[in-house]
């Protein structure tokens, strides 16, 4: 069993920072590509930024710049650091992984989402 554990989240002032944390646990043979994603009331569920298993990253655009995403492959834990932060940022965010069990079987998860407000 995969569990996805996110932490971090929080009030913010607009141009503050927040770091997101993410750890996977269970039985993990592997981790693929990590990713972090949100949900703004009323709006569809967006991809913020990935990372592969190499360390390759991607962003959208509207954090370009003002967003790092990394991973810790030894604690298989993936981080999201905002800087800049705008009130338009304000979204439940959620990670999740392409993982690899022991039993050798691929799937994707998701963990349970973690709120970012930034006020204005």
């Amino acid at each position: 069993q995969v569990q996805l554990v996110e932490s971090g989240g929080g009030l913010v002032q607009a141009g503050g920072s927040l770091r997101l944390s993410c750890a996977a646990s269970g039985s993990i043979f592997s981790i693929n590509a990590m990713g972090w994603y949100r949900q703004a009331p009323g709006q569809q569920r967006e991809l913020v930024a990935y990372i592969t298993s190499v360390g390759s990253t991607n962003y959208a655009d509207s954090v370009k710049g003002r967003f790092t995403i990394s991973r810790d492959n030894a604690k298989n834990t993936v981080y999201l650091q905002m800087n800049s932060l705008k009130p338009e940022d304000t979204a439940v965010y959620y990670c999740a992984a392409s993982i690899v069990d022991s039993d050798q079987y691929e799937d994707e998860y998701w963990g349970q989402g973690t709120q970012v407000t930034v006020s204005s």
